[in-house]
């Protein structure tokens, strides 16, 4: 992922250099992180002094951006950064990450905003909209500045499918039978969304039983969540796509209206206008399952046509092959593997002012779970072959498995459908949003906060 100076260089143009280059001839500090990419080596070589004379490490975010980005220098860099925090990480970019998410208490200089600013503006001037100055500062920001990464791609670099094309199974050849899809179903509408095409968007923008919604689905921490899109106190509905922006190994989106960045995780605003509106974006039942199981349970389906407007290869399987395979992050995040390991998957609810994550390995000693989150009785009825998790209320009921449907302890029957579990007598108990996702996303966004199942 690094750059060298002189590709970057090239990238950034005379424009995106001049704000920082004459805003460093007033800040000695800004004009010795510059020089970590920019300037001649003696130049280099004594604002590397200046800035381990200083002693302060409020400049070890602003080096990272620079160590980043340069090849010839790192070295360098590091021995300063390694002076100022006392730590011998090596010149492993992904380390020095995880320590600075682990040290909250170390404020930036002021210069990380101009600096990081030119940087990212040098790989795409495009981005501009999201790092405006006044957005950036410290105390009006609900992430950390020094953790936004870039994650390989510009601005729409993964392009949302809007209102895409959409086919009926029948016509749907090109699907395979243990494919995996996200399957949605509002008033009575059913669509399938192929995670082999997702994969390479990860956004849709759309309209489900006439409720506009989005699917933000973040493949690196292997979740898909799906949020309704008309909010309070805005006339049309917000449309989201991919920024190409990363924080914690976790996509930023950002809102085609506002360009303000949000948290994929959380359906919540971090950077730009709309930080304190205090939107929380409601979530919508989704599911994870084969192709096989979906259509055979909503023969009326639609799912997305391989005519998306784009050139991908959506073949089985292509889409970030390695690291699906793999066991190790692509970025740097936190996570406590005392429990789980980092890329283990696990279903989470965010409902009812708490949330709760049930490992999917739980559900191969049984496929029925009755368990509670808030004091709210659930039923969670879950595949870990499939992926596939469902959850419910379920009052006082108690269930287990009875064929493709659930029993209570009074010997009822009870019907699964997308949006409620429905007894022989009509009496319906309500789906309950939630989603899979990766172990290390949970723990590192809701660690104490939240609980975990044990079985």
């Amino acid at each position: 992922m690094s750059i060298s100076r002189r590709s970057f260089v090239g990238l950034a143009g005379a424009g995106a250099l001049a704000p920082a280059a004459l805003w460093a001839q007033q800040d000695p500090v800004l004009e010795a992180v510059r020089s970590t990419l920019y300037g001649a080596r003696t130049e280099f070589e004594a604002h590397m002094a200046f800035l381990k004379d200083r002693g302060n490490p409020d400049v070890v975010p602003a080096l990272l951006t620079g160590m980043r980005f340069s090849d010839r220098r790192r070295g360098n860099i590091v021995e300063v950064m390694e002076a100022l925090t006392g730590q011998q990480l090596g010149t492993d970019w992904f380390e020095w990450m995880l320590w600075q998410e682990r040290n909250p208490q170390v404020v930036p200089h002021p210069s990380l905003i101009p600096f990081k600013r030119e940087v990212l503006l040098g790989v795409d001037s495009n981005f501009d909209v999201f790092l405006r100055p006044e957005y950036l500062q410290h105390n009006k920001m609900k992430i950390r500045l020094g953790e936004i990464a870039w994650g390989g791609v510009r601005k729409d670099g993964i392009p949302s499918l809007d209102n895409p094309t959409l086919i009926s199974a029948a016509r749907a050849s090109y699907m395979k039978g243990d494919d995996l899809v996200f399957g949605v179903a509002i008033n009575g509408d059913e669509r399938a969304y192929p995670l082999r095409i997702m994969g390479w968007h990860e956004m849709f923008n759309d309209v489900i039983g006439g409720v506009p919604v989005a699917l933000a689905y973040c493949t690196l921490c292997g979740s898909g969540i799906l949020f309704e899109t008309q909010v309070q106190g805005r006339k049309k509905p917000l449309v989201f796509g991919s920024s190409g922006f990363l924080y914690r190994s976790n996509k930023l989106m950002f809102d085609r209206a506002t360009h303000s960045l949000w948290n994929q995780y959380t359906g919540k605003p971090v950077v730009g206008p709309l930080v304190d509106s205090g939107i929380a974006l409601k979530q919508r039942p989704v599911v994870i399952t084969t192709w096989d199981s979906w259509t055979s349970s909503h023969p009326r389906t639609r799912v997305l046509s391989l005519k998306t407007g784009h050139r991908r290869n959506y073949g089985s399987g292509v889409v970030y092959r390695d690291y699906f395979a793999s066991s190790e992050l692509m970025f740097p995040a936190l996570v406590d593997q005392s429990r789980h390991q980092q890329k283990d998957y696990v279903f989470a609810v965010r409902q009812f002012g708490a949330a709760r994550a049930w490992p999917l390995d739980a559900f191969k000693r049984t496929p029925v779970i009755n368990d509670a989150i808030a004091g709210r009785p659930l039923v969670l009825i879950g595949d870990p072959a499939e992926r596939s998790v469902r959850a419910y209320e379920r009052k006082s009921h108690k269930f287990s498995a009875s064929g493709r449907g659930l029993r209570d302890a009074t010997g009822s029957d009870w019907t699964v459908t997308e949006e409620a579990i429905v007894s022989v007598d009509g009496t319906r108990l309500p789906r309950v949003a939630g989603h899979i996702s990766y172990w290390f996303a949970w723990d590192n966004y809701l660690g104490d906060a939240a609980s975990v199942y044990d079985g």
